[in-house]
Order: structure tokens, then sequence, then C-alpha cells
């Protein structure tokens, strides 16, 4: 079940299945890039106005799962109509700022999303459009990403299968609660 905010804005209830903290692990593959596991944490978030804020960051897995380097790392905000049309502003670490459009599917928790505009800066590889696929799956959340460059048409690139995610914050909180933890919780993950 999903649990709506009290104070999450009124707009906002049909994304409310995104918020939380998501973690879990994918793959890349593009031509010209290398062929990657990838570890990745997401963080959608709200203030109570009408949008959420994103975050997502990612890094390369090596074969026993361990992190070695970063991958990418976005951030932006996402919001939704009354006609269930979704718009997206994002911002990359790559030097890439793309604004997204789409709608959440007819009674079911999933969003298909496609590039409606890209800026990018004289630094960033080339990239010239996107789509993506959101979907909330028995409690898990499942994204495929497809991108396109001047020379590679529209095509899968990453994929991630997540789970919703606790901090270690909320785990003390909740001990506390229960009396198992001293009086400031969070000294037992430390």
């Amino acid at each position: 079940m999903i649990e709506i905010p009290s104070d999450l804005h009124p707009d906002l209830v049909p994304l409310a299945f995104l918020l939380g903290n998501w973690a879990g692990a994918g793959v890349a593959d593009f031509p010209g890039s290398e062929k990657c596991n990838f570890g990745q944490e997401v963080t959608f978030s709200h203030d109570g106005r009408d949008f959420l804020e994103y975050v997502s960051h990612s890094w390369v897995l090596d074969d026993e799962g361990k992190k070695l380097r970063p991958l990418e790392t976005e951030s932006g905000y996402w919001r939704i109509d009354k006609d269930r049309k979704v718009e997206i502003v994002m911002i990359r670490d790559q030097g890439v700022v793309e604004v997204w459009y789409g709608e959440l599917a007819d009674k079911k928790p999933q969003i298909d999303l496609v590039t409606d505009a890209v800026a990018r800066t004289a630094a960033s590889g080339p990239y010239s459009g996107g789509k993506r696929l959101y979907g909330y799956v028995k409690g898990d959340l499942m994204w495929v990403g497809e991108k396109a460059t001047p020379e590679v048409p529209l095509r899968p690139y990453m994929s991630a299968h997540l789970k919703k995610a606790v901090t270690p914050e909320e785990v003390a909180a909740w001990a506390k609660d229960l009396g198992d933890l001293p009086d400031d919780g969070i000294a037992f993950f430390r």
C-alpha cells in the first residue's frame, strides 16, 4: 500500500508511489561507452509545493558488486497536471539540461517520458534526446532509459531495478520508539 503524506500537495497524489529513497542496481550499455553494471540511489521528496524533487546518483560496480567510480548524477523537479501529464526539468553532471514530457498511465503506476528540449555545454558528450519508462511493480521501482546521439539512433542505454530503502536515521527513530537504542538513536549505526 502506498502511503500518502498529509502535507503532500494534492496535485502530487498520483505520483506518491515515487516518494522515498530507492536503491538498487542495473546495466548500462551504449555504443562508444563502457558496458557496465551500476548501482543507483534515487530520492523523490517534497516540501509541500506542487513538485517532487528528484536526485539520482549512480556508480560503476565491479564483478563483486563494489563501487568503482561515479557514473552519473542527475537532479530535477517533477510535476503532474489534472490530466495526468507529467513534466520534468532535469540537469545532469555531464553538462546536460533536459525538459521531459510524458503521461502517467491510466489505472497503473507507470510513467512514459520523452525529451522535449535538450541543452548541452561544450564539455558534454553528444546527446540529442531520450525516452524513459518508470514503473512501480510489486513495491519496487523499475526504469529503462533510451538515448540518441547524432551518430546513434534512439536505443536502450540504461535500466535498473530499485527497492525502497530507509536511511539509518529512519531505522534509528523506529528502533528508539521501541526502546532498543540509546537516547541519541543514531549512535547505534556508528
